[in-house]
């Protein structure tokens, strides 16, 4: 939390009807008393392309959570999960709920190194979608990453 009582991604804590501080989109993500319009304080590729797509009010991507998740530690065997979630826009425990779905169905796995983990991900596992069932996730890796 900022000194201001903002968080570092823009909201602030509110108290919810529990007394628990619930965290709410801030009119003033900068803290310095002046509101934003546009896109400002959105996600790298919102303010790059606008936060809306062609449907009204839907921004999307081409690549889901998941994949960006996985994309993420391929680049970075040893990332921490927070700074994964900060990287694809989403919360921790999003990416925490994303990695265990990854290792459940043999797409990554981890090891205990230290204090940290150490991602391997397994490139012969392939796509989910029947359109792409014969494809691996190693042509997706080998398309966004530097495989070593």
């Amino acid at each position: 939390m900022n000194d201001d009582g903002g968080t570092p991604n823009g909201t602030r804590a509110e108290p919810t009807a529990a007394g628990r501080p619930s965290a709410v989109p801030s009119a003033d993500p900068a803290g310095d008393g002046q509101a934003r319009g546009g896109a400002a304080g959105a996600h790298p590729v919102q303010a790059r392309h606008g936060s809306k797509g062609r449907g009204e009010g839907r921004g999307w991507t081409f690549l889901t959570n998941h994949a960006h998740v996985l994309l993420a530690l391929a680049r970075d065997p040893t990332a921490r999960l927070r700074d994964v979630a900060a990287q694809v826009g989403i919360t921790e425990r999003a990416a925490q709920a994303i990695v265990a779905d990854l290792e459940k169905e043999g797409y990554l796995q981890h090891t205990r190194v230290g204090r940290r983990n150490h991602y391997t991900i397994n490139p012969d596992g392939p796509f989910r979608h029947p359109n792409e069932a014969d494809r691996r996730i190693g042509d997706l890796l080998a398309l966004f990453t530097e495989l070593p």
